[in-house]
């Protein structure tokens, strides 16, 4: 649907301009500066358009399959269109569903809610009612004796925008010290002895297949050019190998260390927006603001809060004191950028027209409204969001 937008603050990707933006066939017609003067376009009434956001990675889909332990909601398409909902009043307009291949602790659990989003996204998106763009990130457990095995249906997805490579493995990564894993994963009430169990089983089994299944998975995204993240770099060697395999994105490093190696060779930074918003991790790694105030932060991603990002975006302004400009590029134009999505992300001409009101309430930004494609998520859904 056509339509204009005006009174509206523009978020550009170098300056804030006060004007109007056109619209015309799902993308950006033009950008006008000063009054406008038609009567039936969109008043913003001075708020703020910011380019729609871009979610590389989002564990809220997985709470909408599994809303409490153990418990999956009965029809998984209702799942997906709740995530979808959720996704468009955040003003992510573009999402990287992220799903789990391989398992953990958690057993065949895992593996049923792989199989539970995958085909529940592909009946959402051909009923042509998705209100945001669904991408697919597939995030390999390459730990796991099967793991290849479960992505090689996947591999040439045409939704798959994002491979990213984990091991949840005590003593790897983020649980190089092992009571960090026992203590994060806390509700699993293990005693002394469970718990030397499940890490004697898990390192065993990591031991066994996690370097031939890495370098499969790396093999089989390099030869289709699927970018690729490395989840939870912890060690300087861990940045190294990832240099070596070409991987693109560090996804939530744990330590400054490992940041600072990553922005010297290149590798964009992911930290969580709940991180930031909070001042901390969640579970002890570095601070997202430390990591901003170093200039090792590129891409914010909602993590398991989907406000975050805007809330992440005005946090970086009011308590880094970055620019509205960059803040947002943080969630929008560098995650865009990062897995190859140049027709947005921006607010340009020519671009696809995902636009987002945003109003500060009491120094709270709030999402007021979301245009995917130039459709507003709140009331207009068309078949242009189907993939």
């Amino acid at each position: 649907m056509d339509r204009i937008i005006k009174n509206a603050r523009i978020v550009l990707r170098d300056e804030i301009v006060s004007g109007s933006v056109k619209i015309a066939g799902g993308v950006i017609e033009s950008i006008d500066f000063g009054p406008c003067s038609v009567a039936n376009a969109v008043d913003l009434e001075n708020d703020y358009l910011l380019p729609g956001f871009v979610e590389l990675h989002t564990d809220n889909l997985e709470q909408e399959l599994e809303p409490r332990p153990g418990v999956f909601w009965p029809d998984p398409l209702a799942s997906v269109l709740a995530h979808d909902n959720t996704m468009a009043g955040a003003g992510i307009t573009t999402v990287l569903d992220a799903v789990s291949l391989g398992e953990y602790h958690d057993g065949p659990q895992r593996s049923k809610i792989m199989d539970m989003s995958i085909r529940a996204l592909q009946r959402a998106r051909g009923t042509g009612v998705l209100k945001a763009d669904h991408r697919l990130h597939l995030r390999c457990e390459f730990s796991d004796p099967k793991v290849v095995d479960l992505l090689l249906p996947h591999i040439d997805d045409p939704m798959l925008m994002l491979v990213s490579l984990m091991d949840h493995t005590p003593g790897q990564r983020q649980f190089t010290d092992t009571e960090k894993y026992r203590s994060y994963y806390r509700n699993m009430s293990w005693s002394d002895e469970e718990f030397d169990e499940v890490s004697r089983r898990m390192i065993a089994t990591q031991e066994s297949c996690a370097e031939l299944n890495r370098a499969r998975i790396v093999s089989l995204c390099r030869e289709r050019g699927i970018p690729m993240a490395s989840h939870d770099d912890t060690l300087p060697e861990h940045v190294r190998q990832a240099m070596a395999e070409g991987i693109a994105i560090s996804e939530f490093p744990t330590t400054a260390e490992a940041a600072r190696l990553a922005r010297d060779a290149g590798i964009s930074i992911v930290m969580g927006g709940p991180n930031l918003v909070r001042g901390a991790s969640h579970s002890g790694n570095v601070s997202a603001r430390d990591l901003a105030g170093e200039g090792l932060l590129d891409i914010l991603s909602s993590d398991y809060v989907p406000g975050s990002l805007v809330g992440g975006a005005f946090a970086l302004r009011e308590r880094l004191g970055f620019s509205l400009p960059d803040a947002v590029a943080m969630i929008s134009a560098n995650p865009a950028d990062a897995v190859g999505l140049g027709d947005r992300g921006r607010i340009g001409c020519g671009l696809r027209a995902d636009l987002v009101r945003v109003r500060e309430i009491e120094g709270v930004p709030a999402v007021l409204r979301t245009w995917s494609a130039g459709c507003s998520g709140r009331v207009e859904i068309t078949a242009k969001n189907a993939a």
